[in-house]
């Protein structure tokens, strides 16, 4: 099993802070959301806040890519309108290439 942590930032607005929040509770990011995340290797997802920086930890199969998961999502219509939605709260690290919401961390310690 693997793990990974990315990062993202929220437009820094409390209110759409809350209804980001509200999105991902699980009664409302809906049963084929959660089905695609499941189906393309993905075991368990963490999302932590703080302020307005996120931060996910997934743990996924030994095989997960993120090239094969984005291919997956891209013949799926509800999960590219889920995408799109995120926008709506979601801005890119300072450093983040066009369009790039969530940054892959590099680990620099484990005890």
């Amino acid at each position: 099993m693997k793990k990974s942590c990315l990062a993202v930032d929220l437009i820094n607005n409390p209110g759409l802070i809350a209804e980001y929040e509200n999105w991902h509770k699980k009664e409302n990011a809906g049963p084929v959301i959660m089905k695609s995340i499941s189906n393309s290797g993905i075991h368990n997802i963490e999302i932590y806040r703080t302020c307005n920086r996120l931060i996910m930890v997934m743990e996924t199969d030994d095989d997960f890519s993120f090239e094969s998961k984005a291919a997956m999502e891209s013949t799926n219509q509800l999960g590219h309108q889920w995408e799109e939605l995120m926008w709506k709260f979601q801005q890119p690290l300072p450093w983040a290439e066009q369009r790039e919401k969530w940054i892959l961390m590099n680990r620099i310690f484990q005890l």
